[in-house]
């Protein structure tokens, strides 16, 4: 197939798993999908490589190809027409319990032409706490409903409303996933005679010809989360360490090195680490490589079974998705800067600020933006126009540093904020205050963006979880540049600022009507010697 025609072919099947989460969205029973689109789709080929995905959630498509491939393990050729699989069990293919995704087959005439796929963070699945990502789980079968790879019946709905504490909301947001799933199976077999292989093959030679141009070698980052949990003996840091070696057309992530898995729920399992890896790779090298699986055909990833990145059962993972992946994709773009000098930022926020509040029969669940780091003004730098976040599209002049967003998401989420009258439309909440923390970012030739400040108020008794990173250690600068400022989380009794207390980065608390809950997210480094 000609370059042109290819890239066309290319485009075409981009549109229809974007189709698919547009679908997936409109269709969402849940804020959390509906409004802040925390939901991801993409298709695969028969054999189940990734083909295309949309400009979704990072660590969510870099994930799901575990997902489709475990699907395919429990039922191989066994799936008829109209069947679809369902997951969400991290260590069988998924990545935290809250994920679900379905996987459905497209046939034509008998014949496999490949998978849609779409996964949905539902908003509680049960477990100790509301939003099912409880910091003081040891466990994961104190997170919530595990589910390996089975098919989606009546009965598997039914234990999963009867697992969550909003039931009628899961069984919305299941059947809108099942519905965009139909929609990217039928348009799947338009393309029945397309040279689907060509597309992923494709991806190998971009990845191997961008990997050609990064001088061989070795570099070393390492960075750490502040800590895996509220127990004394669990506010220490855990270290996160990568070893990137790159030989001709080949790289390696190596994190040998890295802490063991620890009692609580920061803990990552070996797909979510791969995503960050897949993040990193082609942000800092060419984010116009196809993200697909052959790009990731000449990236081998090294993650130690029972480390903080590839963990095992039983250990609680709740927080590996959202907060592991965070550093992992810090220190693959820290070792990505020493290869590269001029070709990458410094570190965002590096943390997802994780709000979970629950009530009767009520959760509310929310990830909150923060600074992006500064960068140098060109293309192909960290988090930037990477068709995976969404952070800067615009090409700036050549040399000329560029300061970071601020109060925007980075890395590996790429979720929207929900907006202030749909949230208290919602759920028994009022905000008292939404702004951008100004100050906040790093200094440097170019600064870091700003995080941002959220104070909400509750206007009926609830439990609140925080789920959250940088409130010790800080986003790094670069090349110069200062360290962006740490985050704070703050618990004001009846909405009485003048009597805040500190809370920890992971803490459970009950609050009674009129408490406010003060989050203060952290800016991103800045980039480059201060003038």
């Amino acid at each position: 197939m000609d370059p042109a025609a290819l890239q066309i072919l290319i485009s075409r099947l981009t549109g229809v798993a974007e189709e698919m989460g547009a679908v997936l969205r409109r269709a969402a029973f849940s804020p959390n999908i509906k409004e802040r689109a925390d939901c991801s789709a993409a298709l695969f080929t028969a054999s189940g490589e990734l083909l295309v995905q949309a400009e979704h959630i990072p660590v969510h498509l870099g994930s799901m190809p575990a997902s489709v491939a475990a699907a395919i393990d429990v039922f191989g050729d066994s799936l008829e027409p109209g069947q679809q699989v369902l997951l969400n069990d991290p260590f069988a293919g998924g990545t935290h319990l809250n994920d679900l995704t379905l996987i459905g087959p497209c046939f034509v005439d008998g014949r496999l032409v490949g998978w849609a796929a779409n996964r949905a963070h539902h908003a509680d699945v049960g477990g100790i706490a509301p939003g099912s990502i409880p910091p003081e789980a040891l466990e994961i079968d104190e997170e919530g409903f595990r589910i390996p790879p089975v098919l989606l019946t009546d009965e598997v709905r039914s234990e999963l409303a009867a697992n969550s504490r909003t039931p009628e909301e899961r069984g919305g947001d299941l059947d809108a996933q099942e519905g965009a799933n139909h929609v990217g199976i039928e348009r799947l077999r338009a393309f029945v005679d397309a040279p689907l292989q060509e597309i992923v093959d494709y991806g190998e030679r971009r990845m191997r010809a961008a990997l050609a141009d990064v001088p061989d070698g070795s570099w070393t980052f390492d960075d750490v989360l502040d800590s895996t949990g509220p127990r004394p003996e669990q506010q220490e840091p855990a270290r996160v360490v990568v070893t990137l070696t790159v030989d001709g057309e080949s790289a390696t992530f190596d994190f040998s090195g890295t802490d063991e898995q620890r009692p609580g729920n920061v803990n990552a399992v070996e797909a979510v680490t791969v995503s960050a890896v897949a993040f990193a790779i082609r942000a800092a090298t060419d984010p116009t490589i196809p993200a697909n699986g052959g790009a990731l055909r000449p990236v081998s990833v090294v993650a130690p079974a029972g480390s903080i990145v590839a963990a095992r059962p039983p250990v609680a993972v709740g927080a590996g998705n959202v907060e592991v992946s965070q550093r992992v994709a810090d220190v693959c773009l820290g070792a990505l800067a020493q290869a590269l000098p001029g070709r990458v930022g410094a570190a965002g926020q590096g943390t997802m600020n994780n709000v979970l509040v629950g009530g009767d029969g009520w959760v509310y669940y929310e990830t909150l933006a923060g600074g992006q780091g500064g960068r140098p003004g060109r293309a192909g730098m960290s988090a930037v126009h990477t068709a995976m976040t969404n952070t800067l599209k615009d090409v700036h002049r050549l040399g000329t540093p560029v300061p970071g967003q601020s109060g925007i998401h980075t890395a590996m989420t790429n979720s929207l904020n929900t907006p202030i009258e749909a949230l208290e439309h919602a759920f028994p909440m009022r905000v008292l205050r939404y702004r951008l923390r100004r100050g906040s970012g790093g200094s440097g030739q170019a600064p870091g963006g700003d995080g941002l400040e959220r104070v909400i108020q509750l206007l009926e008794p609830a439990t609140v979880s925080l789920v959250t990173e940088r409130r010790t250690s800080r986003p790094w600068g670069l090349a110069g540049g200062g360290a962006g400022a740490s985050g704070e989380n703050w618990l004001w009794p009846n909405g009485d600022e003048s009597r805040r207390v500190p809370l920890l980065d992971k803490t459970t608390v009950d609050v009674e009507v009129g408490d406010a809950i003060q989050i203060l997210t952290p800016g991103g480094g800045g980039y480059g010697t201060p003038a």
